[in-house]
């Protein structure tokens, strides 16, 4: 449970997030923050009067001490009810995008499958941005912001999350093992899941039927690697980024 006023309005540095602030006419506090879409007095979260139920995904330093460039996902949707995104009408968008900077160098290709399959597994199909530390420049790690279109439908699975991996066949070998560590029956995901979400104040966070979902798209992201590996090679496909580490065991 979230005070808005005491934990987010009355400590927030960010003028622009504070004005967001209001009273509805129910005498609730509620706030829309600032973003490119829906973010208005029609689509506010409202708190009882001020408390809102939810979860916070990272604490992270202020803009001011550590600002964020904002990239926008090659994959993003096209928001449009007739008009289709690029990548949903060409099944070669991936050779584009890896010939466009920063995909074509480093590892924010490889960082790119790595939130794929983050996103497919709670069935986020929201992500049109994402963020990185201005400091480090390209050759970083992606900040995971933004989940809220997550754990929505639980008996859906949307597989056009997963276009980016069927269309690149790129994964880290580490992301690999990990996966089909978690796929097996004493290491499940939603058993984990389950246990590490316990002793949270709101337990239960996820209801059954959501910790099964990502038990049965796991088994369709490997099935996925399994495809891509028969069609182009594991060398192709599999990113050997554990340095000599053999087995799932190894990695931590």
């Amino acid at each position: 449970l979230v005070n808005m006023t005491k934990e987010i309005r009355d400590v927030t540095r960010d003028k622009k997030l504070w004005r967001t602030f209001f009273i509805s006419p129910a005498n609730n506090v509620c706030f829309y923050g600032e973003c490119s879409y829906y973010c208005s007095t029609e689509h506010a979260l409202c708190g009882k009067p001020d408390q809102l139920e939810g979860s916070l995904a990272a604490f992270l330093p202020d803009l001011a001490l550590a600002k964020r460039k904002t990239w926008r996902n090659p994959w993003r949707r096209s928001y449009h009810k007739r008009k289709k995104a690029e990548w949903e009408v060409d099944p070669d968008y991936c050779e584009e995008v890896k010939q466009t900077p920063p995909y074509d160098s480093g590892t924010r290709l490889l960082d790119i499958m790595d939130m794929t399959i983050f996103d497919f597994l709670m069935g986020n199909m929201d992500r049109h941005h994402y963020e990185t530390f201005e400091k480090f420049g390209n050759e970083t790690f992606i900040i995971h912001l933004d989940n809220g279109r997550g754990f929505g439908k639980h008996s859906h699975d949307e597989m056009s999350i997963l276009v980016p991996l069927t269309q690149c066949c790129r994964v880290r070998k580490s992301t690999h093992l990990r996966l089909q560590l978690l796929a097996k029956e004493e290491y499940k995901v939603s058993s984990l899941m389950a246990e590490s979400l316990v002793r949270d104040r709101l337990s239960p966070i996820l209801i059954q039927p959501h910790l099964e979902a990502m038990d049965r798209r796991l088994r369709q992201v490997l099935n996925v690697l399994s495809e891509c590996i028969e069609k182009e090679g594991y060398s192709y496909v599999v990113e050997d980024d554990v340095q000599g580490q053999q087995g799932a065991d190894h990695i931590h």
